[in-house]
């Protein structure tokens, strides 16, 4: 079994662990973990939406099913295992701001949105609140102690990293949480689930997006906002209208499929999405070239770093060198789909630096600014 070291000072055996279980494999590994340490260790659930719409739904997490699960590994383990309602937060500050945002032509993460709100936030106090010496999840990335405290960097398995969607943690949180799988393939937390016996080391991983029943995001919009199936104009960069669409929740920008449009000599990608006017502005490739990018929200854990740095601007995309100036990143060469409501997300080698919101764009090419 891999040691695996939970950062904690003195005799484990006097600790206290929480652990953020969503009924998954990763979570459950951390729980089996900690138990090992000889710490007391507890498993914690936050209920984040309707039970009974996620019980048996494959892909879900945090309800229904994975609240059972997560119960069940508690029992085998003979850890205690606690549920807490959170579903009417989990509406306001993850499902209504993910509508909202695709209302206003964006492209939301509602898992950034999760981390910094119920799961960390809620969580985190939570845990305090039992006595807990640590919260201890099963994302991977790594925190790391350098020379002026915890520092939080990228997973060790750069398929399963998650820091992109840690950016908004904060200094005193880091100071807080625990990422023990951090360091370790997703194989082989698979492995350990199966030595243990646990009943979930099969189980598929949760959806990006958890509770969106079948991948229709719009569906999702159309339901909580039905003023967001507005029909309106897809119009190129000069504003000549080339045709219609059936509401602006069904494009973000770099989308290429789906605009039913023809006549072009080279292909048309959705450049930009306009709420104010219900237009879907596209053009050639060469259009979606951002030189720079304004950010709000900045979230800084890089302490004095004033070294170079890279920016990711989408989830599976690589970190690219960049500039940062003020509420601004400089791209050093053009990036191609930055969306506004986007992370990004700054870097100094694996370290996380920090991060935020991007608001509106620069085209590397002469035209004007894109907002959300």
């Amino acid at each position: 079994m891999d040691d695996v070291d939970f950062q904690l000072d003195g005799n484990l055996a006097a600790k206290r662990i929480v652990v953020a279980m969503s009924g998954g494999v990763d979570s459950s590994v951390v729980a089996a973990l900690a138990a090992r340490t000889g710490a007391e260790t507890i498993g914690v659930t936050l209920q984040l939406y309707d039970h009974g719409e996620a019980t048996g739904r494959a892909g879900s997490c945090c309800a229904g099913r994975d609240i059972r699960d997560a119960r069940a590994v508690c029992d085998r383990l003979g850890i205690a295992h606690y549920v807490f309602d959170h579903e009417s937060r989990f509406r306001e500050t993850v499902v209504d701001t993910f509508a909202d945002a695709y209302l206003a032509g964006q492209t939301p993460i509602p898992c950034v949105q999760c981390n910094t709100g119920p799961k960390f936030t809620d969580l985190l106090s939570l845990a305090k609140d039992l006595g807990a010496d640590c919260l201890a999840t099963g994302h991977y990335v790594r925190r790391v102690i350098g020379p002026a405290g915890a520092e939080l960097h990228r997973g060790a398995d750069p398929a399963r990293d998650q820091s992109y969607f840690l950016f908004a943690t904060t200094q005193a949180q880091l100071d807080y949480l625990r990422f023990p799988l951090g360091a370790l393939p997703k194989a082989r937390v698979r492995e350990i689930a199966a030595e243990l016996g646990l009943g979930v080391a099969a189980k598929p991983d949760s959806q990006d997006i958890c509770f969106v029943p079948d991948g229709d995001y719009a569906g999702l919009v159309r339901k909580l906002r039905p003023e967001a199936d507005t029909a309106g104009d897809i119009v190129d960069l000069a504003g000549r209208r080339l045709g219609s669409h059936r509401g602006i929740i069904h494009f973000t920008v770099g989308q290429r499929r789906g605009l039913e449009i023809g006549g072009s000599p080279e292909p048309l990608y959705v450049v930009r999405v306009d709420a104010a006017s219900r237009q879907v502005v596209v053009g050639p490739r060469a259009a979606l070239a951002v030189g720079a990018a304004r950010v709000t929200g900045m979230n800084w854990i890089g302490g004095d770093h004033a070294g170079p740095l890279a920016v990711k601007v989408r989830s599976m995309a690589k970190p690219v060198p960049a500039r940062l100036e003020g509420d601004r990143v400089a791209f050093d060469a053009p990036e191609y789909g930055v969306a506004p409501g986007q992370a990004a997300v700054l870097y100094a080698g694996e370290r996380v630096l920090g991060g935020g919101w991007i608001a509106a764009t620069e085209p590397a090419l002469a035209g004007e600014a894109v907002a959300a």
